[in-house]
């Protein structure tokens, strides 16, 4: 009884090398295009967690007829929230998994107004106002 056949026959030295070096010329382009713009992917990802926040928002008001207060905040999202305003049909598994930091490091600003809410990241400053990468990425802006 023969289990393998002659004509089967696995990769050569050569054929290896050569797609090693194929994968090496593809590194060498590839990654200095995406390590050197890592600041455009900071402000990209906290434009996109500002969206995922206010889309929660959204969800929390349409469940509880209003948007959380300042004193709950974006933590009225990950769990239940005590004082006023009591959350009437609150969502018992939350509106997000966890709350994130921005690509900074610095908590995201959220402030409940008359028209509705301002949610926004300080950049890479922490600090408010600021011109490019200082500067703020509000949902406004988005």
């Amino acid at each position: 009884m023969q289990y393998f056949s002659h004509t089967a026959r696995g990769f050569t030295l050569i054929e290896i090398l050569v797609v090693v070096v194929i994968l090496g010329i593809l590194g060498a382009v590839v990654v200095p295009q995406i390590m050197g713009r890592p600041d455009t992917a900071r402000v990209q990802a906290a434009q996109t967690d500002i969206r995922s926040l206010s889309a929660a928002l959204d969800v929390y008001r349409l469940d509880n007829f209003q948007y959380p207060s300042n004193e709950q905040g974006l933590e009225a999202l990950v769990s239940r929230p005590s004082g006023f305003p009591e959350p009437k049909n609150y969502n018992p598994e939350g509106y997000i998994k966890k709350l994130n930091s921005d690509p900074w490091g610095s908590p995201y600003v959220y402030e409940r107004n008359d028209a509705g809410f301002e949610l926004f990241s300080l950049g890479a400053d922490g600090q408010e106002g600021g011109e490019g990468l200082n500067s703020d990425i509000r949902l406004s802006d988005i």
